[in-house]
């Protein structure tokens, strides 16, 4: 079988089916319809918000968090095991899940919203419309 020809399955971190890919303004989004989860490769967060600078300090106020208990997931793409990531200092905590390679990011379902409200981030709600467009109100945290 040629390169040309693998398929590629990405399978959810935490309850191990298999997610769609979805593709809105050229970001593409793999979700998991059933644990609502989504996984965003590198960089994929950047091309969300749009803006450079922003992007930069979103990432640079993430931080590892080597005191949590939660399970450790895979990395849909290396298999190797996330580390737990504190996003932003908003209380109460919100852990992700980054991969260890700098592959991406794993969002719990309503984490991506989450951290942009906290961070507020989104505050013409263009990135609440595009998760919104993507997947129905069940993403947003009822901020419509």
């Amino acid at each position: 079988m040629d390169r040309e020809s693998w398929v590629f399955n990405m399978d959810c971190p935490v309850c191990k089916n298999a997610m769609i890919t979805l593709e809105l303004q050229e970001v593409e989004i793999d979700h998991c319809i059933d644990c609502g989860g989504i996984w965003l490769d590198a960089g994929e967060l950047e091309m969300l918000l749009g803006e450079p600078e922003k992007a930069r300090n979103l990432l640079g106020s993430f931080k590892a968090d080597n005191t949590s208990t939660e399970q450790s997931r895979k990395c849909p793409i290396c298999m190797k095991k996330m580390k737990k990531i504190i996003a932003g200092s908003s209380k109460p905590v919100l852990l992700i899940d980054k991969c260890r390679r700098g592959d991406g990011l794993w969002f719990d379902k309503g984490e991506l919203q989450d951290i942009f409200d906290r961070a507020q981030l989104d505050k013409d709600n263009k990135i609440q419309k595009l998760l919104a467009d993507m997947f129905g109100s069940e993403q947003n945290n009822d901020n419509q």
